[in-house]
């Protein structure tokens, strides 16, 4: 990959987060590519690409973490919901 292409993506999951609110796994997925690259690409690289961009992505970030316990215990809500539902 050229460093055109790394700084292109960067930019691109950077501006996707933005628009979705998305998490990195989320993010990730839509990419097709690792979180650890996700992550790497948006904490790192993007800082020295685009500050201001990286600053407001952070912002989604640590909202998305904030919300991540929420997030789980739903998930677990429906996964035995769903287990409940299957055994009747």
């Amino acid at each position: 990959m050229s460093t055109d292409t790394i700084e292109e993506r960067t930019v691109n999951i950077a501006k996707y987060i933005l628009e979705t609110k998305s998490t990195v796994r989320e993010a990730a997925k839509k990419f097709g590519i690792s979180k650890s690259t996700v992550h790497k690409d948006i904490t790192e690289r993007l800082k020295k690409i685009n500050l201001g961009l990286a600053k407001n992505v952070e912002e989604v970030l640590q909202e998305n973490k904030s919300e991540r316990h929420i997030r789980g215990g739903i998930a677990t809500r429906e996964k035995y919901k769903a287990q409940n539902k299957n055994s009747k």
